[in-house]
């Protein structure tokens, strides 16, 4: 019989790739460990755990780090991912700035940069974005040409069809046809791009409140009104990339979408975005300014989930709210029938478990469905970190892959 083609699955070169990353992750998730301790997480025995470190450190993969102390016997050598084998690059981008940050392989960020984008700027797209990435490098204390891969996070998202971004009329200077073209060719390294809310998602999926699920939606509500849709572990985009795009979704009592391109408004937005909550408060009487939008907003809900000190104005605000959001939600998570709802973004979190709680009473009369809605975890620049996750995932498969 003949045998396997060389790099073929049950080679032995191959079941060492295998090895190799089973214990990079471990590694990655428990942090430093013994030659002993890797061997019975993986099941190898001693003299093969040892060439597999062996095969790592040689391969600039893993370091040694210290020596285990506290315990019976003598100390054993510790080792550890080698955090500067590959660093990658997340940015966040809103009208008003690019926020960008560097992480080496491990995750942990290691640089930081803010670069403010007022409408006038004159600046190119293209050179803000490197600006942004420059100035996170080199906080990091790297160059721009050591970064394995960007993922940049936009508002709408970027045709796949066309290469255009859609569903982000607000974001200037980001919808030229040559856009994608030009950053390709600025960049000497590897660049995607992603839906802000997509990302927020993949930050709940890797670190936060949607571990281990499978199917989830994340509801977002920042200066807008969003979703992302995971379903079977993956992100759905949709055919234009519009998927979860929920702002414009009908709802009773607000203008139809063919209104939205003259009104700026309309749907799921009007009725339950962030402009919605200072309206209404004023019409329970809380005198206070409608904009910014999402800074009032999150400051009213904030005072109504600690009690509104004592005022019910505050707990009929936070029902209103409920009522409005779960509305909407309600069309979603009867079409998808998500095992969660995650609720995410500044406006939301602001409502703490006072406003899920009304929330998921409210879904509960609207929709046959019954998912369980939770609060993001992630609250620190959930789209940044979810950007930096998404970067990791695929340059860990491409450095960790000792089978070439």
């Amino acid at each position: 019989m003949a045998g396997n083609p060389p790099g073929t699955p049950g080679t032995p070169k191959v079941l060492r790739a295998m090895n190799d990353r089973a214990a990079l992750d471990l590694l990655l998730a428990h942090g430093p460990l013994s030659r002993t301790r890797i061997g019975k997480l993986t099941g190898l025995s001693k003299p093969t755990a040892s060439q597999l470190l062996a095969r790592l450190e040689a391969a600039g993969l893993v370091v040694e780090t210290g020596t285990s102390e506290g315990r019976p016997g003598p100390s054993a050598q510790l080792y550890a991912v080698n955090a500067g084998a590959a660093h990658v690059a997340g940015l966040d981008v809103t009208p008003e700035r690019i926020l960008a940050a560097v992480a080496d392989i491990t995750g942990t960020t290691v640089g930081e940069y803010e670069l403010r984008t007022p409408g006038r700027s004159g600046k190119s797209v293209v050179r803000q974005v490197l600006d942004a990435l420059d100035g996170a490098a080199k906080a990091a204390g790297l160059a721009r040409p050591d970064l394995h891969r960007v993922v940049i996070g936009t508002p709408g998202a970027f045709d796949p069809n066309t290469g255009r971004l859609r569903y982000a009329s607000h974001l200037p200077g980001w919808h030229s046809p040559t856009l994608l073209d030009e950053l390709a060719a600025a960049l000497p390294m590897p660049v995607e791009y992603e839906n802000d809310v997509n990302l927020a998602a993949i930050a709940e999926q890797r670190l936060g409140a949607a571990r281990e699920h499978g199917d989830f939606v994340l509801l977002w509500s920042e200066d807008g009104l969003g979703a992302a849709l995971v379903i079977g572990g993956r992100l759905h985009r949709g055919w234009t990339g519009g998927a979860g795009e929920v702002g414009f979704l009908q709802v009773p009592g607000t203008p139809v979408v063919r209104q939205v391109t003259k009104t700026g408004s309309g749907g799921y937005q009007e009725l339950a975005g962030a402009q919605a909550v200072p309206r209404i408060a004023k019409t329970l009487g809380i005198e206070t300014p409608e904009t910014p939008y999402a800074e009032v907003a999150a400051g009213l809900l904030r005072h109504a989930a600690e009690g509104g000190s004592g005022d019910e104005r505050y707990a009929e605000l936070l029902r209103q709210t409920a009522q409005r959001l779960a509305t909407g939600l309600s069309s979603v998570v009867s079409v998808l029938d998500p095992e969660l709802v995650v609720l995410s973004g500044g406006v939301l979190t602001a409502g703490g478990e006072p406003l899920r709680t009304l929330i998921q009473d409210e879904l509960a009369e609207l929709a046959a469905a019954r998912p369980k809605l939770v609060l993001g975890e992630v609250q620190q620049l959930p789209v940044l970190r979810g950007a930096l996750e998404s970067a990791l995932a695929d340059t860990r498969d491409e450095v960790f892959d000792t089978s070439r």
